[in-house]
């Protein structure tokens, strides 16, 4: 395969085991996927979507670990040091992970732990890392004054959109999502599709979304893996996964979903949703 063809992202039968005993908590995980294309990852909860994503930032926790092939952009992932991986994680691969309360340093300000990543990872000046600090808030609907406020005075949605507004910062290349709008209100919820769209588009960012919002996921995926018990059930285009759904788990959760957005709209007096 040329370098030309190498894909951004390859997993082939990953497994997720615990180190001790062996046992697999994730098994068979098997995409590939394009650079600047979006695959969405779908499933209930304890389901092992989270677990993927740290497979392939390399953060898995000390009791589990991966076997199969993982890799970035031809760079094989679970070979990296510890040090290799840290460097990689930024611009490579920028991150959005579910604990937004824990993500920031409680005794810094938000401005001056953002624009400290910027100058690290993009060997910004000090003037021009606040600019682009500045700038990324501001495109996740976020004032400039709050580059001056603590972690513990913010709630945890505008701790997710600050998270969101690093990635936005660094433009990675590949930003792996997880769960990234599942704080925000419905107007931030758009607002933030909308800016990982514009990553996509102007940046040929490739994208990893993982959300339990299946409105979400259509909106930004252009092929789908839906995972249940720690196992991938369906994957595919995602306009086939979603109205021509194979496995019955996958057919619960769209049905589930089509469900809830018709009583939504008679609740409203609309009419019902279409598939």
């Amino acid at each position: 395969m040329s370098i030309r063809e190498t894909p951004s992202v390859f997993m082939e039968n990953v497994r997720i085991v615990h180190t001790d005993s062996g046992k697999p908590i994730v098994s068979g995980i098997s995409f590939a996927l394009d650079r600047g294309r979006c695959l969405g990852i779908v499933g209930e909860s304890g389901s092992g979507k989270t677990l993927v994503c740290r497979a392939l930032l390399g953060l898995l926790p000390p009791a589990l670990h991966a076997e199969g092939m993982i890799r970035f952009e031809g760079i094989d992932v679970p070979g990296l040091s510890s040090a290799e991986a840290r460097h990689l994680r930024g611009t490579g691969i920028g991150a959005i992970l579910q604990q937004a309360m824990t993500a920031f340093d409680p005794l810094y300000t938000i401005g001056a732990q953002i624009t400290e990543i910027l100058r690290e990872k993009m060997r910004l000046t000090k003037a021009e890392a606040d600019q682009r600090a500045r700038a990324s808030l501001q495109k996740v609907n976020l004032p400039e004054s709050m580059m001056k406020s603590y972690p513990h005075q913010l709630s945890g949605g505008m701790l997710q959109r600050c998270m969101i507004a690093v990635t936005l910062g660094l433009r990675s290349r590949l930003v792996v999502a997880d769960e990234p709008v599942t704080a925000l209100d419905a107007r931030n919820q758009h607002d933030v599709l909308q800016r990982f769209r514009q990553l996509r588009e102007e940046h040929q960012a490739t994208l990893i979304f993982v959300s339990h919002d299946l409105g979400a996921v259509q909106m930004l995926a252009d092929s789908v893996l839906v995972m249940c018990r720690g196992r991938c059930v369906e994957a595919g285009d995602a306009h086939a996964v979603f109205n021509s759904p194979r496995h019955p788990y996958t057919q619960y959760l769209v049905s589930t979903r089509l469900a809830l957005t018709r009583g939504f709209h008679r609740m409203l007096g609309g009419h019902h949703a279409r598939a």
